[in-house]
C-alpha cells in the first residue's frame, strides 16, 4: 500500500472510531447529531455508521437514531468482567456453586430487550452448563428476564425450563438496590439433575445470594477494605 493509501485508511479508521466514540457516549444520536460532534460530512458520517452497523458496532432504530450495537455491548462486558462489579458479584456466585454445584452467572440488561452475561462461575460438574459471558440474549421467556423485570413470586426466584436450551432449568433472582434491579443471578444445570425439592432448595440459595448482593452494591464502599 503507497503511503498515501495508508494515511487515507488511518483517517477513515479514525473517523469510524469518533463516530463510534460519539454514539456510545451519548447513547442514541441522529445522523446529523453525528455529522455534527465528529466535523463530517452527514454523507461520510453515514457511510462509516452503516460500515460500523454492518459490523454490529452501532444499531440504527426505527426512529433513525444509532445507538451501541450488541457488538459494542460484548466488547463492553468482557472489559466489565476485568473491572469493578465483577469482581463484587463473583463471591456471590462462587458460593453457590460450592453448594448447588451448577454453573452460575451475573446477568444485566443489554441492548434492546435482551440479557447479557456479564460473569460466570462455572459449575463442578462433569456435565455442566459452558460459559455465556457476553453473549446477549434475547428476553422473551427466560427466567432471567423475568427476573430483571423484578417479575417475581413472593420466594424471591424464577425457576422454569430453559426456552433456548430445553434440557436446562433456569433459576434466577433479581439482584436490586435503591434505584431498581442492577442485574440479576442466574444458576443454569441440566433438567435431569432438578427435580422440585432441587429445584425449591436452589432458588433459595439463589434467592438469598440476590439479595445480599444488592444490599452489599447497595452500601458505600470501603476505604479500609479498598486500601487492603
Amino acid at each position: 500500500m503507497s503511503e498515501l493509501g495508508a494515511t487515507s485508511s488511518t483517517r477513515t479508521v479514525e473517523r469510524a472510531l469518533a463516530l463510534l466514540a460519539e454514539v456510545c457516549t451519548t447513547g442514541a444520536a441522529s445522523l446529523s447529531e453525528c455529522a455534527r460532534l465528529t466535523g463530517l460530512a452527514p454523507s461520510t458520517a453515514l457511510r462509516l455508521l452503516r460500515t460500523l452497523e454492518s459490523a454490529g458496532f452501532v444499531d440504527r432504530a426505527a426512529d433513525g437514531l444509532f445507538r451501541p450495537g450488541t457488538r459494542m455491548t460484548q466488547l463492553g462486558a468482557l472489559t466489565l468482567s476485568r473491572q469493578s462489579l465483577v469482581p463484587r458479584v463473583r463471591p456471590a456466585l462462587e458460593r453457590i456453586v460450592q453448594r448447588t454445584g451448577e454453573s452460575t452467572y451475573f446477568v444485566t440488561r443489554g441492548p434492546g430487550n435482551t440479557a447479557l452475561y456479564l460473569a460466570m462461575v462455572e459449575g463442578t460438574h462433569a456435565i455442566r452448563h459452558t460459559s455465556w459471558v457476553g453473549r446477549a440474549i434475547a428476553l422473551e421467556d427466560l427466567a432471567v428476564g423475568k427476573a430483571l423485570a423484578g417479575d417475581v413470586p413472593i420466594d424471591g426466584y424464577v425457576a422454569q425450563r430453559d426456552r433456548l436450551e430445553p434440557d436446562i432449568t433456569a433459576i434466577a433472582a433479581p439482584v436490586r438496590w435503591a434505584a431498581g434491579v442492577v442485574g440479576a443471578i442466574n444458576l443454569l444445570g441440566p433438567t435431569y439433575r432438578m427435580d422440585e425439592p432441587t429445584m425449591h432448595e436452589y432458588g433459595e440459595i439463589v434467592a438469598r445470594e440476590a439479595q445480599a448482593l444488592g444490599g452489599e452494591l447497595s452500601a458505600p464502599p470501603d476505604p479500609l477494605r479498598q486500601a487492603r
